[in-house]
């Protein structure tokens, strides 16, 4: 969930513009691990001190394609499942790298 002073920034067109492509340059594929891709995030943590420098907000060398699970270990250095283990797209827990 974005912070209070962030959420107009995530919802602004330049946002929500770099989000898609950036994501689409990706292959849609986490950067870590590999499993689809659900978050871009930011390398350097936006804070209200840098959230209108567009070097760190919408640079393209600044974001990071992850998976929920990925971007749950950046943040909270815990995963929702053991290691090695992910939910697929259709909410099934599967082993990392066997096919869905």
């Amino acid at each position: 969930m974005a912070k209070d002073f962030a959420k107009s920034f995530y919802n602004s067109q330049a946002w929500v513009n770099v989000r898609n492509s950036f994501f689409i340059e990706k292959l849609g594929m986490c950067e870590r691990c590999s499993n689809p891709g659900e978050i871009v995030h930011h390398k350097i943590y936006i804070t209200p001190d840098n959230i209108n420098d567009p070097n760190i907000t919408l640079s393209k060398n600044n974001l990071e394609l992850l998976c929920r699970t990925c971007h749950n270990l950046e943040h909270e250095g815990t995963s929702s499942t053991r290691q090695g283990i992910v939910f697929n797209s259709n909410g099934d827990i599967v082993e990392v790298g066997v096919n869905e």
